[in-house]
């Protein structure tokens, strides 16, 4: 019957998540900057044998861009 169904979430790519949620999201945005942007020093490291230096910078660079992502996508109550 119409009157028995669920509504169904929303789940669009604006939402913010609630509770735990932000935890979580903020956790991975952090560690997941770290892990792209520190590859992607050791790359370069690899490339220009720079003895871990450009592997340092990546990681940096990657945790200033989560905690940028943290702010943007959850600083900022709706």
């Amino acid at each position: 019957m119409a009157g028995d169904q669920n509504p169904r979430p929303t789940g669009g790519p604006d939402d913010v998540p609630t509770g735990a949620g932000q935890g979580w999201t903020a956790l991975s945005y952090l560690i997941g900057g770290m892990l792209v942007w520190g590859f992607i020093g050791w790359l370069v490291d690899q490339w220009l044998d720079s003895g871990g230096i450009a592997t340092g910078i990546g990681v940096v660079l990657g945790m200033a861009g989560g905690i940028i992502l943290v702010v943007r996508r959850l600083g900022t109550p709706t």
